[in-house]
């Protein structure tokens, strides 16, 4: 096993366990055991429990950069949905469910949360921009649509979590798009 190796099925086992019972529930020997290494590895890599969380955060929940957005002008909803479907957010649905559940608790999960949102917000804003050229002087509406739009993908998983039902991107952009016409 290489380094590298024991370290990714830290990171593995913790983002699997924190995502099932919290981050507070979950003892280091509890991700030792889950990762197959002996518990004195996960200090060697991460000095406490909580430098577990912080590059679980860090590292595995960030919008890649890029700014290319495939905007056709005219159809809003076409182009959220494609922004939706080539979106690259690196969060797992066990990442989104660490994130809502640590960021009370936790002020640099806290932040990540809000650093996505608002990037994934300001790619909405964007690409509405860009469809609907003659609406930039409507900026709260395309702020309302793009934050909404946002919301809908970074809280999907934790709605199906909760609720069961999965909310379809490609629905919620034919809504903002009538909405906003």
């Amino acid at each position: 096993m290489s380094i590298g190796d024991a370290r990714t099925r830290i990171l593995d086992a913790a983002e699997e366990l924190f995502a099932g019972s919290g981050y507070e529930a979950t003892p280091t020997a509890m991700i030792a055991r889950f990762a197959r290494v002996p518990k004195g590895l996960i200090f060697h890599y991460f000095p406490r429990k909580i430098d577990v969380l912080v590059a679980l955060v860090d590292e595995r929940t960030l919008v890649e950069e890029g700014r290319e957005v495939d905007a056709v002008p005219g159809d809003p909803a076409g182009t959220l949905a494609r922004l939706a479907r080539g979106l690259p957010l690196r969060a797992s649905p066990a990442m989104r469910r660490i994130l809502f559940r640590e960021a009370d608790t936790h002020g640099s999960v806290k932040e990540r949360l809000g650093r996505l949102n608002g990037e994934l917000i300001s790619r909405a804003r964007f690409a509405l921009e860009l469809a609907l050229p003659g609406t930039r002087g409507d900026a709260a509406r395309l702020e309302v649509a793009a934050a909404t739009f946002a919301a809908v993908l970074l809280y999907q998983e934790n709605l199906c979590q909760l609720t069961g039902h999965q909310i379809d991107p490609d629905a919620v952009a034919e809504l903002i798009a009538h909405a906003l016409g």
